[in-house]
């Protein structure tokens, strides 16, 4: 039992049930979540002793309603080991790792559990269920078995301490890596060097240096190889400097090299596969997917690699003539590429994207452009909630309203980097929406903008726009959630679908009755020119090469590692050096281009190795794009943005969270299955 004083013990009295982090300490996670475990485990173990004949109410739908207290504190606690730790609760989140896995296991493994489970499978034919609830029945055998329902007792043992060791080693990537990140930030003296930056992006590298007690100017890091600065810096050699700190961002000697650690979660993942009964973790992972194999996922980026690869050698000659012309006598690398292309956009297009920036403004870009274009798809409204406290003072909160004035949930909004922040950008759950418990959906978007100084406005680059866009997709998918059982909601989609709706989102940022009420010069309030509006239309493929060869470099990496079996890492030395199995993959899968590093090296690419969701699983940013690209052609061909579409976007596929097998949403919202030449078109891969 936790004590009164703990705010976890009774559910919160805020609206929503969200949590009451005003009054959370550190201190009272660590006691919640064991007590939340330990809860579940005796609410669990009821179900598995009972006398009773197994049904579905006393089994399954008893097991939904398991875990309340540790659901609770579990989603407020990972929120804020994300988006702003501390030592201590790095600290907890390492301790707790490998109890958390062995209490998945304990209920997983429980073999008189799985017999109630498997008994109604068997007779799921008989039971004359509804749709969703056949389904959750489904889910449940299928997760059962995956989880090693059916080992002998010893293996099952193995696997406990597989899954203990990995929670631990993944928890520490993440520690290492966020800690080597904000230790790499690039710090300089002389203004001068900063030359090509705007007055704003000077300024909060200034505030950066000061968060540091540091004089000078402070460039921080992002979480992919591509860092920002590197388009507009002048100075060459501080570009070489940026872009080789970043790059050996945990490759470094010493204490938050994370080498170790990865050869150590590939060989786990290897054996824990083959215990499972799969070839490799690849195959155990993409299994559950839509892709259903290794072979269906390589197969499709082996198919666009080659014309991806033309192209991007393409824009680098394109690249070089400018370096050439301009007599200056280097190749170019990689930390040239972005500072080229936007001189190769400007003569081309027209387009300087440093000079966007000021039509940009975050407020304008959050309230007149994310929330107007689901205001104007799906008659959303907002309204800002400044009575309920967030985790930090950033954090702002919306409530969402449906057309007819309805509650629909919260939106939290936490768009600043800080060192306490993970990198990159992703969208979380705060409370989960579902019928069976009556509660309505909080989600949260995180992203790492830069901070200006205090009363200066926030103006974000054309890849900050989209991000924004991109991940308030994840935000709708999870506040449309419109499911009876906690197991379904929201974004709980297989790893190559969830991509889906979010990058659906991220097209209506161009749209142009959605770029025309957002694009607005934060001084004299003109719009952002017609001309130059066509000129970004024109532009929508440039520079494409680039985007798809280091997207595909990591995805193939990524199935690199995961589709090594524990024989092939009885090979002398095979992971000796990290740098040189990825140099080696990378040529073998035909994107070894040095100018175009992937988007995430091996000891950086933090999808992959924090955690299991995105590993084997980056491949379905790509083919969840096969989704969106012929989903955008269907918005096109019923006339743009109306709602109608909207309505029946959100009633087909996004209010229905994980209720059936994702493809058959697309199937009956589509009509068909999905068709891959929107995608090739849209890359400029049907050309290459």
């Amino acid at each position: 039992m936790l004590p009164a004083d703990n705010p976890f013990a009774t559910p919160s009295d805020l609206p929503y049930e969200v949590p009451p982090f005003d009054r959370i300490a550190e201190e009272h996670y660590l006691p919640a979540l064991r007590a939340g475990m330990a809860e579940q485990r005796a609410e669990v173990e009821a179900i598995a002793v009972q006398a009773d004949e197994p049904t579905f109410e006393n089994t399954l739908v008893a097991l939904e309603r398991t875990g309340r207290l540790l659901q609770r504190v579990s989603l407020a606690f990972y929120n804020v080991t994300g988006a702003d730790t501390t030592p201590g609760l790095q600290e907890i989140e390492a301790e707790i790792a490998p109890e958390t896995a062995a209490h998945s296991d304990a209920i997983f493994l429980d073999k008189r559990l799985y017999a109630r489970i498997s008994s109604l499978y068997e007779r799921r034919d008989s039971l004359g269920l509804d749709p969703e609830s056949a389904w959750l029945l489904e889910r449940y055998h299928t997760e059962f078995v995956r989880a090693g329902a059916q080992l002998s007792d010893e293996d099952a043992e193995r696997l406990r301490a597989y899954n203990a060791e990995l929670a631990t080693l993944c928890t520490a990537f993440g520690n290492q890596l966020l800690a080597d990140t904000n230790d790499s930030a690039v710090v300089v003296s002389d203004a001068a060097e900063l030359a090509g930056l705007s007055d704003d992006a000077i300024a909060s590298a200034h505030e950066a240096a000061k968060a540091r007690d540091l004089d000078g100017y402070a460039l921080t890091l992002i979480l992919p190889t591509a860092q920002p600065p590197l388009a507009s810096l002048h100075d060459r050699g501080l570009r070489q400097r940026i872009h080789q700190t970043s790059v050996v961002r945990g490759a470094q000697s010493n204490d938050n090299d994370t080498s170790d650690l990865v050869r150590r979660i590939v060989r786990l993942r290897a054996e824990r596969a083959r215990l499972l009964g799969y070839p490799h973790h690849a195959a155990y992972q993409i299994e559950d997917n839509t892709a259903r194999t290794a072979d269906a996922a390589l197969g499709m980026l082996a198919k666009l690699a080659p014309a991806a690869v033309a192209n991007a050698e393409a824009e680098l000659a394109d690249l070089q003539a400018v370096v050439d012309a301009e007599g200056g006598g280097f190749a170019v690398e990689a930390w040239d590429w972005a500072y080229y292309t936007e001189k190769v956009r400007k003569q081309r297009y027209d387009i300087d994207e440093s000079e966007l920036r000021p039509y940009f403004e975050l407020e304008r870009v959050l309230v007149d452009g994310v929330f107007h274009a689901a205001g104007k798809l799906y008659g959303l409204g907002f309204s800002e909630r400044h009575d309920l406290p967030g985790y930090h003072p950033d954090v702002r909160v919306f409530e969402v309203f449906n057309s007819d004035g309805t509650a629909l949930g919260l939106f939290y909004g936490d768009f600043y980097t800080r060192d306490s922040k993970r990198g990159g950008a992703w969208m979380n759950s705060l409370v989960t929406q579902s019928h069976l418990f009556g509660s309505k959906p909080v989600v949260v978007n995180n992203l790492n903008i830069s901070k200006p100084p205090a009363g200066e406005p926030t103006l974000l680059t054309l890849d900050e726009v989209r991000t924004m866009f991109h991940e308030f997709g994840h935000a709708l998918h999870g506040l449309f959630s419109n499911v009876r059982y906690p197991k379904f909601t929201g974004t709980r989609v297989p790893r190559d679908f969830v991509e889906f709706p979010s990058q659906v989102n991220e097209v209506w940022m161009l749209w142009p009755e959605v770029l025309s009420n957002y694009a607005t010069h934060y001084q004299t309030g003109e719009r952002l020119p017609q001309e130059i509006v066509d000129r970004l239309q024109a532009a929508a493929k440039f520079n494409e090469g680039f985007a798809t060869t280091e997207y595909l470099a990591a995805a193939l990496l990524d199935l690199a590692y995961h589709t090594l079996t524990v024989e092939d890492l009885e090979a002398p030395g095979l992971l000796d050096d990290v740098v040189a199995f990825e140099a080696d993959a990378l040529t073998k899968a035909g994107v070894n281009v040095p100018a175009v590093p992937p988007r995430y090296r091996t000891t950086y690419f933090a999808h992959i190795f924090t955690g299991s969701a995105y590993s084997a699983g980056y491949y379905s940013y790509i083919w969840s794009e096969v989704l969106d690209a012929d989903t955008v052609e269907w918005f096109k061909e019923q006339g743009g943005l109306l709602r109608s579409s909207g309505d029946t976007f959100r009633t087909e596929l996004l209010s229905r969270g994980g209720t059936a097998d994702a493809l058959s949403f697309f199937r009956g919202f589509r009509g068909r299955d999905p068709q891959i030449e929107p995608l090739l078109t849209r890359r400029g891969l049907d050309r290459a």
